[in-house]
């Protein structure tokens, strides 16, 4: 009985959040648009969350290389490095950290804010002045979400395989041009637009989540704590879900 009640309440979330996309994604195509609170969105979600994204990205890349060091030069495949590197920060390591670095800074802050307008009736006064709050509060979000992504793990990935070029020549002292033909023989663009794309779905779902929680949250700051803890949580679960069935989709035959 449990079960069955729990199989249906997550159905209902299920079919309210994909109802939610659908009505933010259709303001989109139609007037009025908001450009300047898109442009707005856009420097909040990708300009001001560059440097956690930065950070995070060189630290993964230098990790990585010393921890492939220490486990192929048991085999004396070492040369591998560069392309180990390469590939696990464009195919997973960049979109994932990254995704989930924003997770915790924007999701959390768009529920604060759209929730806080929720609980103030700052939502029930842009409808009484004839303005659509979904069209006004989610379109741009969601947005912003979809293209900022990308273009954070796009630098991620080149300041990864950055953090992982330092670590190779300066600690163990591989050849700078070593490192780099190697890294660019196994990078195949098919790789880069893989996690570009995942990039831009993780960018919709945080957007999505953070504007979910924070239209529908009740009970004042309370209400509000709650729905950017949620988008905090269910945005990691669903950026490592969906990490998983692209990687199926695109990387197995």
């Amino acid at each position: 009985m449990f079960l069955g009640r729990y199989i249906l309440k997550a159905l209902h979330h299920a079919g309210a959040l994909s109802l939610f996309a659908l009505r933010g994604l259709a303001g989109a195509f139609r007037p009025p648009f908001y450009g300047r609170i898109i442009l707005s969105c856009l420097l909040e979600i990708g300009f001001l969350s560059l440097p956690v994204v930065a950070l995070t990205a060189i630290f993964s890349g230098a990790v990585i290389a010393l921890q492939s060091y220490s486990g192929f030069s048991q085999y004396h495949a070492q040369n591998a490095i560069a392309g180990i590197v390469v590939l696990s920060i464009t195919r997973e390591l960049g979109p994932v950290l990254a995704g989930l670095m924003v997770a915790g800074r924007i999701g959390a802050a768009i529920a604060a804010q759209i929730g806080a307008m929720r609980v103030t009736d700052q939502i029930d006064a842009l409808s009484t002045l004839a303005t659509n709050p979904i069209k006004y509060l989610v379109t741009p979000r969601l947005l912003a979400g979809l293209l900022a992504l990308p273009f954070l793990v796009l630098i991620a990935d080149i300041l990864g395989v950055s953090g992982g070029f330092i670590v190779a020549v300066g600690k163990l002292d591989f050849s700078p041009a070593l490192f780099i033909n190697t890294a660019y023989n196994a990078l195949h663009a098919h790789d880069v637009l893989v996690g570009l794309l995942k990039a831009a779905v993780f960018g919709f779902l945080i957007a999505l989540l953070g504007c979910y929680e924070g239209y529908n949250s009740r009970g004042g700051a309370e209400g509000v704590g709650r729905a950017a803890t949620a988008t905090v949580v269910a945005a990691s679960i669903l950026i490592l879900a969906f990490d998983y069935l692209l990687t199926d989709l695109f990387f197995t035959a």
